[in-house]
């Protein structure tokens, strides 16, 4: 089975468990690890797990077996190594944090894979978006240099303030009258 074979099963087996947000980066240029790298969310950590699960038994009925699986018992990050195609699950929060799509995509184009007929549907029906005008690059502004809250006289450091404490002024003491 090649790689984009593979990678067609694990994006239908992340769909099955409805895997969110599911992203194929092509890393072949950049490394000789691996060809693909699959990234999906989930909601939570049995998500998380099912997800990879799900990629395990799909990659073992079509006879290919996982070199290494980690993260499975923890549900936060699972990580499927499929020899040509990796495969992470990630929390949302997870992926948010390590942001591993702005790791690897190093604007190397998508691997072409024959996309769901619903997903094709759903390009067609959504109508072009317009592209957002290029904006200038931020000019960094030279720092401002702050005048000292107190100026030294002839050279000496202004004095610090010295705030003394009075002692609270005692009651006389009233004195009873014996009967």
């Amino acid at each position: 089975m090649n790689t984009n074979q593979l990678t067609k099963l694990v994006v239908s087996a992340l769909e099955d468990v409805k895997g969110l947000d599911i992203q194929v980066i092509d890393v072949s240029s950049l490394t000789s690890v691996t060809d693909h790298l699959v990234i999906a969310t989930g909601t939570s950590t049995r998500h998380v797990k099912a997800l990879a699960g799900g990629v395990i038994d799909k990659a073992l009925e079509a006879g290919v077996r996982p070199l290494s699986s980690q993260g499975l018992e923890q549900g936060e990050w699972a990580l499927v190594d499929l020899n040509g195609v990796v495969v992470h699950t990630l929390q949302a929060s997870s992926r948010a944090h390590y942001q591993l799509e702005k790791l690897w995509d190093m604007g190397q184009p998508k691997p072409i894979l024959d996309a769901p007929k619903a997903a094709k549907k759903k390009a067609k029906a959504e109508p072009a978006k317009k592209a957002a005008p290029a904006r200038k690059p931020a000019v960094k502004k030279p720092a401002v240099k702050k005048a000292a809250a107190k100026k030294e006289v002839a050279g000496k450091p202004a004095a610090k303030k010295v705030v003394v404490k009075k002692p609270a002024a005692k009651k006389p003491a009233v004195k009873k009258k014996a009967r």
